[in-house]
């Protein structure tokens, strides 16, 4: 187990804390996935690294993760999650599908998506769907405690009743007269004590695909109800981390606390985690403005504010750039930086093979992991490693120049903390590998020796012939002293 200590920003206490799980080495970690009617977009792939990145640094610390990532597929309305259609089975109505078929489809789509940007697959990934009785028995104990009332065969939440006893917008830091305030009216919402009461169960209606049946009434779970039943089934009533956007915060993450510690009489989570926004001209992006853009056509460039594709690792390295409870702006150009930075990035891993090691290191090796350990115990702060890599890749190129000198045994370990670090923690790749390549490499090898040969004989006619035809196939010759590198343009 890692010694120095994780800090993370824990929402619900506006402060960093120190990283303490409560059954260490275990971790328990719950994060709110999407919602599957819709292709994913860009503002899909910020909370998936993010929470990507906790997940694979808690495992590389020494824990033992339970990652539980839930797919909501019912109960998501059009407004404010309490009233009008059901996002799936309006998507279903449209295109005259089975609700399912919709949600399964863009459930693989996500899949697909996650994948290509690296990350990895939760240890537990559960429907709302696929717990319905777990969400109805939840909704009883909330009954029982007294904090619910039925209205019309809905069940609501009854916000000020709670308030009364416990803190109703705590972690938003909101007061129950400023939502009041900010409480928009609603169609519909006259069966409601108050508008900010929310549902917890939904009497559907007679054109309502989406239904089952309940001591009260055919319908569905209401919309936060989803993860304070799952989160509680694979984690128990207390788990360490609850992550999610900061567009969740309110009213999904507020509503889910209050539901949670009106069932059970305390919060579940111990630390609140969220990652903030991926904007546009420095609005929010997202399917309810309209200015989103999917993952499909960042990879194809098929959108008029991009100037070319660009490659799922070059969007993860994108997100990567910033700390994750800043925000992030995107460009085009943007994403250009972000791929001449990632592609420095791997020439400096590739050149690792031509250093040649030495008696002696004029160099400390350890100080690469140390600083980069240091960085990440700091609310995951993945932009400041990627700073401390890219000052290792210069000393890598001092090392290929023999500006400095390396042991072999160090140079294994330098070899090792990057693969560590850009690989395993990061969770980048080199995009530009591929079996073409590696079968090229020792014809291009071979090539560069009879140049090299040339040149010695002070042929250079030929050594130019050779460097011109190699150029003409995209690949770029670098000479030094002892020799030439090349990479694929």
């Amino acid at each position: 187990m890692e010694t120095t200590k994780l800090v993370l920003y824990n929402t619900l206490s506006r402060q960093k804390e120190e990283f303490v799980p409560m059954h260490a080495p275990s971790v328990g970690m719950y994060v709110c996935g999407p919602t599957v009617y819709g292709d994913p977009h860009l503002g899909h792939a910020r909370p998936a690294v993010t929470f990507d990145i906790l997940f694979r640094y808690l495992k590389h610390l020494g824990y033992k993760v339970r990652y539980v990532r839930n797919i909501t597929d019912v109960g998501h309305l059009e407004n404010d999650a309490d009233e009008g259609e059901d996002k799936i089975a309006k998507k279903a109505r449209l295109e005259e599908l089975e609700p399912m078929e919709v949600a399964h489809y863009y459930t693989e789509r996500y899949h697909d998506a996650m994948r290509a940007l690296g990350v990895l697959t939760p240890s537990i990934e559960p429907h709302a769907s696929g717990h319905i009785i777990e969400q109805i028995e939840f909704v009883k104990k909330i009954w029982d405690a007294g904090f619910a009332y039925e209205s019309n065969g809905s069940i609501y939440f009854d916000v000020e009743k709670y308030n009364e006893k416990y803190h109703y917008g705590k972690l938003s830091g909101r007061n129950l007269d400023d939502i009041v305030t900010n409480t928009r009216s609603l169609d519909g919402q006259d069966d409601k004590k108050h508008s900010y009461d929310f549902a917890l169960w939904k009497k559907a209606s007679k054109e309502h695909i989406m239904r089952w049946p309940s001591p009260w009434s055919d319908g569905f779970p209401g919309w936060h109800m989803e993860c304070s039943a799952m989160s509680t089934k694979y984690l128990g009533e207390q788990f360490d981390i609850h992550g999610g956007g900061m567009d969740l915060m309110f009213p999904h993450h507020e509503c889910e606390i209050a539901q949670s510690t009106a069932a059970l009489g305390h919060d579940s989570a111990k630390y609140w985690v969220h990652n903030n926004m991926i904007t546009i001209n420095g609005k929010k992006m997202g399917k309810s403005l309209g200015n989103f853009i999917t993952l499909e056509q960042l990879f194809k460039g098929e959108h008029e504010l991009l100037t070319k594709p660009f490659s799922p690792m070059t969007i993860r390295f994108f997100v990567l750039q910033a700390q994750y409870r800043s925000t992030l702006d995107f460009s085009s150009s943007a994403l250009e930086a972000a791929e001449k930075g990632l592609d420095r990035l791997m020439k400096g891993v590739d050149a690792l093979k031509k250093i040649k090691p030495s008696k002696s290191s004029s160099i400390k090796v350890e100080e690469l992991d140390a600083a980069c350990h240091n960085a990440m115990n700091d609310d995951l702060n993945t932009p400041v490693v990627i700073s401390i890599i890219f000052d290792w890749i210069h000393t890598i190129n001092q090392l290929v120049d023999s500006q400095q000198t390396i042991t072999e045994e160090d140079l294994a370990l330098l070899k090792n903390t990057l693969n560590v670090w850009i690989f395993d923690i990061l969770g980048l790749r080199n995009e530009k590998q591929s079996s073409s390549a590696d079968k090229l490499s020792p014809v291009v090898d071979m090539m560069l020796e009879i140049r090299q040969k040339a040149k010695a004989e002070k042929n250079w006619a030929l050594s130019d012939e050779i460097r011109n035809r190699l150029t003409s196939l995209g690949i770029r010759v670098k000479d030094r002293k002892d020799g030439a590198d090349w990479e694929i343009e």
